[in-house]
């Protein structure tokens, strides 16, 4: 589905990557109603558009009945739905699950899976109308290759890589596509946004910088909206993400334990 003439409903355009989507889906003829927690740094996406094309609602996507009001006001402000794309998503401190409380597990899980079941589903009965529609979901390479300290983000994330895969063969006689996303390494604030203190990390991460080739957000919005744009059943936002994909595909144990490795002897 091309993005010219449509009207895309991007949960996250408040910065990062949802922000770069907006801006990117805007660029190529499209309207976007954005959604974000955050009230002011949707008006900053808003001040980057044009006039016109971006209308939001400062939302919080693991509420189901907050999502549930968001087709009427996506129809009040521009008369059609044409996709989703469920970019937004939050992390957990780098802890093992056995030292995890379940508040922030149960956090995790209701922002990265429910939020965007939930948007699926009080959206799907719109786009089902429409001549031609499509959801994007963003996953992350920490659905398909295992992350120590990041298990239950990665968990929650291979939870939407087979929500959209099982969508994308139920809706296969329909003209609803369906992508999913996953992106590698991406200078985003996720860590900021997820309210997790990640400084001492960061910091171990920043001195090897120049062995990791991290995308701008602008960088994976062209390849998620082109993802979209040509219908692709999953992309791989990056050269890291390419790799360990196929490394996950050839040799799954081996690949998770270079992991395991690598992020024990960069962390410590």
């Amino acid at each position: 589905m091309k993005a010219k003439n449509k009207v895309i409903v991007v949960t996250g355009a408040g910065n990062g990557i949802g922000r770069a989507v907006t801006l990117d889906l805007i660029s190529k003829g499209a309207k976007v109603f954005g959604v974000d927690l955050s009230e002011e740094r949707l008006q900053e996406t808003a001040f980057l558009t044009n006039p016109g094309s971006f209308k939001y609602a400062s939302i919080n996507v693991a509420d189901r009945s907050r999502v549930e009001t968001l087709p009427e006001q996506v129809l009040n402000a521009f008369g059609q739905v044409d996709g989703i794309f469920n970019v937004a998503g939050i992390i957990h401190p780098f802890t093992k699950v056995s030292e995890l409380d379940y508040d922030t597990i149960d956090r995790v899980f209701q922002v990265n899976f429910n939020g965007t079941l939930y948007m699926v589903k009080t959206f799907l009965p719109h786009l089902l109308k429409r001549p031609e529609a499509h959801i994007l979901n963003v996953s992350s390479m920490g659905g398909f290759i295992p992350v120590p300290g990041q298990t239950l983000y990665g968990a929650s994330k291979a939870a939407v890589k087979l929500l959209s895969e099982g969508l994308h063969s139920e809706l296969s006689d329909t003209r609803v596509g369906v992508t999913v996303v996953f992106p590698g390494g991406v200078s985003t604030n996720i860590t900021g946004n997820s309210g997790v203190d990640t400084t001492k990390m960061m910091e171990k991460v920043s001195q090897s910088s120049s062995k990791v080739k991290t995308l701008t957000p602008a960088q994976a919005a062209e390849l998620i909206v082109n993802g979209m744009e040509t219908n692709q059943y999953h992309v791989y936002a990056g050269s890291d993400s390419k790799m360990l994909n196929m490394f996950t595909r050839i040799s799954p144990r081996r690949a998770a334990k270079i992991i395991a490795e690598q992020l024990k002897s960069l962390l410590g």
